[in-house]
């Protein structure tokens, strides 16, 4: 697949819509803007990279709205070198806006077809940095914790207990939960000896947050 003068028009545009919702952080405009966005899709869907809606991507998940990606990405605040564990890898999209960031990347996916292919592309565009993971996200990762943020890009029912575990004091995670027709986006931050920092930033419709690993 190639970036065409074509493509970056798109992604101009896509860019010029994100700054007019609020988005504020221009390293994440420039990651909008650098990041060729339709690699992530099989390229008969090209278009739709640059569309701010979410899109099917296979085994009833979706590459998230461009707007929900930015979003979260600003509610982390990502500085250089922070460890950031993602749960729920996908198309790898937001992975690559927060390795552009600076942050050191740590992604779980459940689903190992969707794991395999994703790891493959993260390379191909020299996102290799990237530590890819397959497993069951609410475990997240004991191995590399603590992190300084984590952000789960699938709906909870609650917060996952062993996520919350693996903050670092003072890291913040980012997740939406609630039902499935109504999730709200939660940044919760971890308090030394006290009871964790909770602040809403309203409803947002996310695929299921599932426990366990699918070997597909």
């Amino acid at each position: 697949m190639q970036d065409t003068y074509r493509h970056k028009g798109l992604r101009k545009q896509l860019v010029d819509t994100l700054r007019n919702k609020g988005i504020k952080d221009e390293r994440i405009l420039e990651a909008f803007s650098d990041i060729p966005r339709h690699y992530f899709l099989s390229p008969e869907f090209a278009d739709w990279a640059y569309r701010d809606v979410p899109f099917d991507i296979g085994l009833e998940q979706t590459i998230s709205q461009p707007y929900t990606v930015a979003f979260m990405t600003e509610l982390v605040q990502v500085k250089p070198q922070e460890k950031i564990l993602e749960i729920g890898t996908g198309s790898g999209f937001q992975a690559c806006v927060l390795a552009y960031l600076g942050a050191k990347v740590y992604t779980i996916e459940r689903h190992k077809p969707l794991y395999e292919k994703t790891k493959k592309l993260l390379v191909d565009l020299g996102f290799e940095r990237i530590r890819t993971l397959y497993g069951d996200g609410y475990a997240g990762n004991e191995r590399f914790a603590p992190y300084d943020k984590i952000i789960v890009t699938a709906g909870a029912t609650d917060i996952p207990k062993m996520l919350y575990e693996q903050l670092a004091d003072g890291g913040q995670m980012v997740i939406p939960v609630g039902p499935a027709d109504k999730q709200t986006m939660y940044r919760i931050t971890k308090v030394a000896g006290q009871n964790p920092k909770i602040e809403d930033f309203g409803p947002y419709i996310f695929v299921p947050f599932l426990p366990g690993t699918n070997p597909g």
